[in-house]
């Protein structure tokens, strides 16, 4: 790999950070529509707020989308910090993406069933707790992309602890309620997500040091095709 390419790899991945920060999910549409207590209500509200019902529902597949080509290309990007590492950091991306894939389709459902209100509610209810589902995936996954930012030597320390904060706020979700009564405050760890986007366009890595790194990557692999 040229210099250049680790480089463009940060950031493109930087690029699709930020656009899946930026599109969201789909539960900031819901709250404008969804009513817990009330399914008429939902409903009409649903009706009278379809376009931006169904822009949460775009923008979720654009966050889905740009997550999995952030997933590809850190695992290339931190692969030869450890491989194993960013092999399992890719897994648990893929399988948080995976959840949210199903989730959106309980997130459209209800513009099926407008006629019967309170299954219309039932169905929003399983994807707000799908999608609750899918935070402590990614909050494992900012623990490892924190851990191998953290001992990359390409990228700034400081970058990696920012990135572990985010698993606290991902594990409170384990318990729905806990995380539910600590929204939004367990989600400012979070933020080191947007910090290393902003970072990964701006200043992207140490191409030297990345260089440097996947050589050496490359050499112990080969070693051990050879014993």
């Amino acid at each position: 790999m040229t210099l250049a390419t680790p480089r463009l790899t940060a950031r493109i991945a930087g690029v699709c950070y930020l656009l899946d920060v930026a599109f969201g999910p789909g539960m900031i549409a819901l709250k404008q529509i969804f009513v817990p207590t009330d399914a008429a209500r939902t409903i009409a509200n649903l009706i009278s707020h379809k376009g931006i019902f169904m822009l949460g529902y775009a923008g979720n597949f654009v966050a889905i989308a740009t997550y999995i080509v952030v997933t590809a290309l850190f695992y290339q990007l931190f692969k030869p910090v450890n491989k194993s590492v960013s092999l399992v950091a890719a897994f648990v991306g893929l399988a948080g993406c995976t959840v949210l894939i199903v989730a959106s389709g309980f997130y459209f459902a209800p513009l099926l069933v407008l006629d019967q209100p309170n299954i219309a509610l039932v169905l929003f209810k399983i994807y707000g707790q799908m999608f609750n589902a899918t935070l402590p995936y990614f909050g494992v996954y900012c623990l490892l992309i924190g851990y191998l930012t953290y001992r990359s030597t390409f990228l700034p320390r400081w970058l990696g602890v920012m990135m572990m904060l985010g698993f606290i706020g991902g594990m409170t979700f384990l318990v729905p309620t806990l995380g539910r009564a600590l929204f939004p405050l367990n989600m400012i760890g979070n933020i080191g997500e947007l910090v290393l986007a902003v970072w990964l366009v701006v200043r992207s890595v140490d191409a030297k040091r990345w260089t440097s790194l996947n050589t050496e990557h490359q050499e112990r692999e080969a070693q051990l095709m050879l014993r």
